[in-house]
């Protein structure tokens, strides 16, 4: 090999400088967190991989339902079953999913699951069809309200 080029040690002093001058960062223009700010509208980014409002919206809608899995660089929350007090032989089980960095209304998808008491076993049930929607629906009107709270400090 001919004209082999020499990895640069630490023997070698001298130019202190970048000995592989200014390359591209693995994790791309704006880093590992993506750069977002708040003025690109996209709710921020402070370390979070999703649209901060409607992850912060998503928390504080299901917060009455203990959590199994929150995980902000994935955007899912998952929540264990929930028995409401008023009906003790019904459960709930939300999955909240957060497709993306812009506060709209197709950034955001629940799944709702619902199961019956029958002899001590529980059994699957059909849940109202407008049940998945009613919850986003929640969660997108709390991220506004918050985007407005922000706004107004």
């Amino acid at each position: 090999m001919g004209g082999e080029e020499k990895y640069p040690t630490t023997r070698e002093k001298g130019d202190a400088g970048p000995q592989y001058g200014e390359g591209s960062t693995v994790f791309g223009e704006g880093g590992l967190f993506g750069g977002q700010s708040k003025e690109d509208g996209s709710g921020g980014g402070g370390g979070v991989g999703v649209n901060s409002l409607l992850w912060r919206a998503s928390l504080d809608t299901v917060s009455f339902m203990p959590l199994v899995s929150a995980d902000p660089f994935g955007g899912v929350i998952i929540t264990d079953w929930y028995t409401p007090p008023a009906t003790p032989d019904e459960r709930f089980k939300v999955n909240v999913y957060i497709l993306g960095r812009a506060l709209r209304a197709d950034g955001i998808r629940a799944s709702v699951f619902r199961q019956q008491n029958q002899g001590g076993t529980w059994i699957d049930a059909p849940v109202a069809l407008n049940t998945a929607t009613d919850l986003e629906n929640a969660i997108l009107t709390r991220a506004r309200q918050l985007r407005q709270s922000g706004q107004q400090e």
